[in-house]
């Protein structure tokens, strides 16, 4: 297939790319590279340097004419996004209109979308399944709630096929070590680790230590970012086939501490990483682990590079060969 992948640049975006290439689709990344990175773009791929609020970019990406895309360039940090909503609105509820649009103009009707298990908020039970209540806990979760149910109208409507798929964190970095551009401002957990295992921030936060879990800090589903890629290919492949829309959640099925992740990184990097416990932030559930069987069932995925020491020593492995550039 011929696949435009908006975001292609960026973290998730570009490992996705290279799945498309390993399973021989083209490639073509659209991305304004505010966060994305020029050395995360493989030359073998297209590249349109364009950004999804402005409509003319879009259109004339689309014209080129495309079988699918994948949208990754919503804003994605839960904390930010609970203290400037307007960012969020903007570009990702507008900027997801703009790419529907001009989709559905130029008649690209199979779209993959990085949706977020940050859509269900406070877990009623574990693993959640996908027919969880949905009650976002932060405006990022509420913004990708928002654009899956535009995109079940636009499949009504406008007959648009899609892949809506539910994860939290990804982590974790190419085990093969092609791709180590490194995330600009990281919010996530493990970059924010990294940094202080390198000596880039002198010590890190860790948001509460008074949850209810075994160690009172918040658990976490980290989903290795390549099992992710798989993911995005695999229901890509999937909508494609059976010509039917699809959502599902995706996920390690196992949760991870926050101080569980910390005390790991010291063991497998050998660093310090000095932690402060600090008050919680607004919009963080306790525990947030995600069930994966209907994937499994629909895609055949399963997550299988979603262990701490492989999330933890690829990401390692990332920062280690940057900092030596």
């Amino acid at each position: 297939m011929n696949v435009l992948v908006i975001g292609g640049a960026g973290y998730i975006g570009s490992h996705v790319v290279k799945e498309l290439m390993n399973k021989g689709h083209k490639v073509t990344v659209f991305d304004n590279l505010s966060s994305g990175l020029k050395q995360n773009l493989f030359k073998e791929n297209g590249f349109i340097k364009g950004d999804i609020l402005n409509t003319k970019d879009l259109d004339k990406a689309f014209k080129k004419g495309f079988d699918a895309f994948i949208h990754l360039a919503a804003f994605k940090a839960a904390g930010e996004s609970m203290l400037v909503p307007e960012k969020y609105s903007v570009n990702n509820i507008t900027g997801t209109l703009n790419i529907l649009n001009s989709a559905v103009q130029h008649d690209c009707k199979y779209m993959v979308f990085s949706s977020s298990a940050a859509t269900f908020g406070e877990p009623q039970y574990c693993p959640i399944d996908e027919n969880h209540p949905k009650n976002p806990e932060n405006y990022y979760g509420f913004t990708k709630l928002e654009i899956e149910e535009f995109m079940a109208w636009y499949d009504k409507l406008k007959g648009l096929k899609y892949a809506a798929l539910r994860y939290f964190n990804a982590a974790g970095y190419d085990p093969e070590g092609v791709l180590y551009g490194l995330e600009q401002n990281p919010a996530n957990l493990l970059p924010i680790i990294m940094e202080v295992a390198c000596g880039m921030r002198p010590k890190m936060k860790i948001f509460g230590n008074d949850y209810d879990t075994p160690d009172g800090t918040c658990v976490r589903d980290y989903v290795h970012v390549t099992d992710l890629a798989i993911a995005h290919v695999k229901a890509l492949e999937y909508i494609v086939k059976n010509n039917e829309s699809l959502t599902v959640n995706l996920g390690s099925e196992k949760g991870t501490s926050v101080t569980e992740m910390v005390e790991a990184a010291r063991r497998i990097t050998g660093k310090e990483i000095p932690a402060d416990y600090v008050e919680r932030r607004p919009g963080d559930p306790a525990k947030l682990v995600a069930s994966s069987k209907f994937a499994e069932e629909k895609l055949g995925w399963k997550a299988q590079y979603s262990d701490v020491e492989t999330l933890i020593g690829s990401t390692w492995n990332a920062y280690q060969k940057f900092n030596k550039k």
